[in-house]
């Protein structure tokens, strides 16, 4: 990957489009610090793809411990509880 400065960059975008085009990844600095990545687009949809995935797999690992973990015996949430819940939920509804 590529790295130049803000300046550089604004003397050399044709030069970067075409380095990017050709695959490159091409970070653009400003005093130092990294302010842009200039790449394809499709490079863009794959990485959000996976990170789409891997928040599923997250997820999927989380229902699958779910399951396998024992529930107390004793409920935890009462009547009259679960009652001022659903009427808290219906409330924010009717605001709606």
């Amino acid at each position: 990957m590529a790295t130049m400065t803000a300046s550089q960059a604004r003397a050399a975008l044709p030069e970067i489009l075409d380095r990017v085009l050709a695959g490159e990844e091409v970070t653009i600095t400003r005093h130092g610090e990294p302010v842009a990545i200039v790449v394809r687009p499709d490079a863009v949809r794959v990485r959000r793809a996976d990170d789409a995935l891997a928040q599923a797999e997250r997820i999927r690992a989380l229902l699958a411990e779910g399951r396998a973990s024992h529930l107390d015996d004793v409920p935890t949430l009462t009547s009259h509880r679960a009652d001022a819940l659903v009427a808290d939920v219906r409330a924010a509804r009717a605001t709606r």
